[in-house]
């Protein structure tokens, strides 16, 4: 048996009347019309505004709205080749540990160390840190030493 598209019909029960307000006690939606009583939001023509709170300044204009936080960031003490030159002998093995013992990072940094290019180095060291610039790493191995990541 062919079904016409004009015998289509809407499942049992997912069609039903709209709930009429305003009817009378009995209709279970009489007197306010389920609005609750008085205020702003139960007069007719009343629209909310994104945000508004009656009148208490609202939650997005009590916030400060200056800059970013990532609360992923990670802190990097950085130390250049300059640094390296001026305070290690020829090989030596720089460390974090070392680095805050010669006074280069703070005890508190002693997480994530990167190297940076800045000046020259001559002295073959054999250099542990978490990070390197491309130069930097390039200057450690032209001047003999190795670049360790940690």
């Amino acid at each position: 048996m062919a079904i016409g598209l004009n015998k289509l019909k809407a499942p049992a029960g997912s069609k039903h009347k709209k709930k009429r307000v305003g009817r009378g006690p009995g209709s279970g939606l009489g007197k306010t019309s389920g609005r609750g009583s008085k205020g702003q939001k139960s007069r007719s023509g009343y629209s909310g505004k994104r945000g508004f709170e009656g009148g208490q300044m609202p939650l997005h204009r009590r916030l400060p709205k200056r800059g970013f936080t990532n609360l992923f960031k990670r802190d990097w003490a950085e130390v250049n080749i300059a640094d390296l030159e001026k305070f290690f002998e020829t090989g030596a093995t720089v460390t974090p540990q070392t680095l805050s013992e010669r006074g280069l990072i703070r005890r508190s940094m002693e997480k994530s160390v990167v190297i940076l290019g800045h000046g020259e180095l001559k002295k073959s060291l054999t250099v542990s840190a978490h990070r390197y610039s491309a130069s930097a790493k390039q200057k450690i191995e032209a001047a003999g030493g190795k670049a360790e990541v940690l």
